[in-house]
């Protein structure tokens, strides 16, 4: 019998000669066994929340595609204008997705690049810089794009069903979805190497400071809303259609890859093979082409750019003003920042002050958590100042009821957004430090409601503001802005709790990416939970309204409705939460 040498393991299967020989094979089979092996731990652990789980996701997929059909087929009856209409929102969808993607790319690898262990670790191995560069990249393109895989699929299956399209067309479009997210994810990634390399100059930073400035100032100036009379509405239709949409005809540019996707997909769909291979060409020549510079030259820049990063210790050490603070705050020996000074005026205890300032330090600290807010906090922005253009054009008691539920929708579905991805992987990113947490006085039970009362007091602060902003916009009267500012503290406290005790209840403490940890079996059940409860939440409240929106509803079921949406809340809330401290004490004992 041969002796096992010492340098291999008779338990681990061998590896295949082209994994031995590439470290990025290697590393992609590795992950991919990982996943697959979480994947069935979970399923062993619960079969029947990984069924409840399957199940919503796909009603998620079923209900998409109904709601997206009928609006095609709704859309597609108006004689002359649907198909019109049909194809400046395909252009102006893709169009908004790209540069939706570009942003989540360069949040996602910044985060993944220069504030990963993994990274850290793969670094110091005896790899090639360009082989981890590939690695991050691959995966942080993933992390960026399975959400808009998720939303464009039953997009693009109700339009082929809409147009009658030949199977091929199916088989075209995940071609061209593959090819059209590659694009962001190389552009996202070179964005995120230049800003760790140049984010310490100033003369970058007034660059970026003009450049958004400008941005925001011409964006503002080219969505003006155009002022078409009764007149005008009444002679000439088409006329003041073509009007109303250019503003639109950004999204047509011929140089955009969301131009040459929705180009092929329509062309493909109407029976032009030879113009849709035409720009299926065109998308296919500029990923490879930019996909072969990143992933062959990006390697050095990666490098020295993770240097600059872990070298500097401020990216605004170069302003005096900033310095001079810091001087200042060395000189008079300051024992209590900005932090401390602000959770003092509220009357908490020491121990659960400290631990509020620490977690909002954490958050402050990591660029990636408040780029993403400030990211959706903009979206909001500009879809609050725009509101008050409906109030001016909708009369109807029945639209105007629609859009005030619609806008409660639109906040809440906001705040589920924000509740997934920031309070969700609250616990897990404890990590390694949990023991050292749970030793503290508090114990992990008051830690876990200190974290609850911190999130839903900034919560509230969003919330009530947005609500508050958008129903004053709407101009509603008070009693109408008191009612759904009650009800989004009722779902605010609701979504906060799920979502925190879905958190603890499958936490991952292994990772420190909470981009990763959102994107697993927990963090999808809480967003699927948060969805499905504020479509019922939504639908009760409108449907209980108080105030008459048809005259045919004499007597709307406002108290039943009211209560149906107190016990959701309570029983989506409560619970999860009362579980997932239950689990604590038993961790304690």
């Amino acid at each position: 019998m041969q002796p096992v040498p010492s340098n291999s393991s008779p338990a681990s299967p061998a590896l295949p000669d082209s994994a031995a020989r590439s470290p990025l094979l290697l590393l992609l089979r590795v992950n991919l066994l990982q996943s697959w092996r979480r994947l069935c731990s979970v399923r062993e652990q619960s079969s029947l929340l990984t069924g409840i789980i399957v199940l919503f996701i796909g009603g998620y997929i079923v209900m998409a595609f109904g709601l997206f059909y009928r609006g095609l087929k709704f859309i597609g009856v108006f004689p002359g204008i649907g198909e019109l209409l049909i194809e400046r929102l395909l252009f102006l969808l893709f169009a908004f997705l790209f540069v939706l993607l570009l942003f989540s790319n360069l949040v996602i690898s910044y985060s993944n690049f220069f504030r990963n262990r993994e990274t850290a670790f793969l670094l110091t191995l005896p790899v090639p810089a360009q082989t981890v560069f590939q690695w991050k990249f691959l995966e942080s393109t993933v992390l960026a794009s399975w959400a808009f895989l998720f939303l464009i699929a039953p997009l693009l299956g109700a339009y082929g069903m809409w147009r009658n399209v030949p199977w091929h067309f199916y088989g075209l479009t995940v071609v061209l979805v593959g090819l059209f997210i590659v694009l962001p994810a190389v552009f996202g990634a070179w964005s995120a190497v230049n800003l760790a390399r140049f984010l310490d100059r100033r003369a970058f930073q007034m660059a970026a400071l003009v450049m958004a400035c400008g941005l925001f100032f011409a964006v503002k100036y080219y969505l003006r809303p155009e002022l078409v009379d009764e007149e005008s509405l009444e002679t000439r239709v088409l006329a003041v259609l073509d009007r109303l949409l250019s503003k639109t005809r950004f999204s047509q540019f011929p140089f955009l890859p969301s131009y040459w996707l929705s180009a092929s997909v329509q062309q493909w769909a109407e029976g032009a093979r030879a113009a849709a291979g035409f720009y299926v060409l065109v998308l296919l020549s500029h990923v490879l082409f930019f996909g072969t510079l990143a992933c062959t030259r990006m390697g050095n820049l990666f490098y020295d750019a993770t240097s600059i990063v872990h070298c500097r210790a401020s990216a605004f050490g170069q302003w005096e003003w900033f310095r001079n603070l810091q001087d200042r705050r060395r000189q008079f020996h300051y024992r209590a920042g900005f932090m401390e000074v602000l959770f003092r005026l509220l009357p908490l205890r020491a121990d659960v002050r400290a631990l509020m300032v620490k977690d909002v330090r954490m958050f402050w600290r990591d660029t990636t958590q408040w780029g993403q807010s400030l990211v959706l906090f903009g979206l909001l922005g500009v879809y609050i100042l725009n509101l008050r253009h409906f109030t001016s054009q909708i009369s109807s008691p029945f639209w105007l009821h629609l859009i005030s539920y619609l806008n409660l929708a639109a906040c809440s579905l906001n705040l589920a957004t924000l509740t997934t991805r920031f309070v969700f992987p609250q616990f897990s990113l404890e990590g390694k430090r949990l023991w050292i947490v749970g030793r503290a006085p508090l114990g992990l039970v008051q830690v876990v409601q200190t974290k609850f009362l911190l999130v839903t007091g900034a919560s509230l602060v969003i919330t009530l503001g947005m609500i508050a902003l958008s129903c004053h916009m709407l101009q509603m009267p008070a009693e109408r802005t008191a009612y759904f500012a009650g009800a989004i503290t009722v779902m605010t406290l609701t979504l906060n709790a799920l979502a925190l005790g879905i958190g603890v209840l499958y936490p991952n403490l292994r990772e420190d990416n909470p981009s990763k940890i959102v994107s697993g079996f927990g963090g999808t059940f809480a967003l699927v939970m948060s969805f499905l409860y504020i479509v019922a939440s939504v639908l009760l409240l409108a449907w209980g309204s108080p105030w008459r929106w048809n005259n045919e509803l004499r007597d709307p079921p406002v108290l039943s409705c009211f209560v149906g949406f107190v016990v959701l809340s309570l029983a989506l809330g409560y619970v999860p939460l009362k579980l997932a401290l239950r689990r604590l004490r038993n961790y304690e004992h």
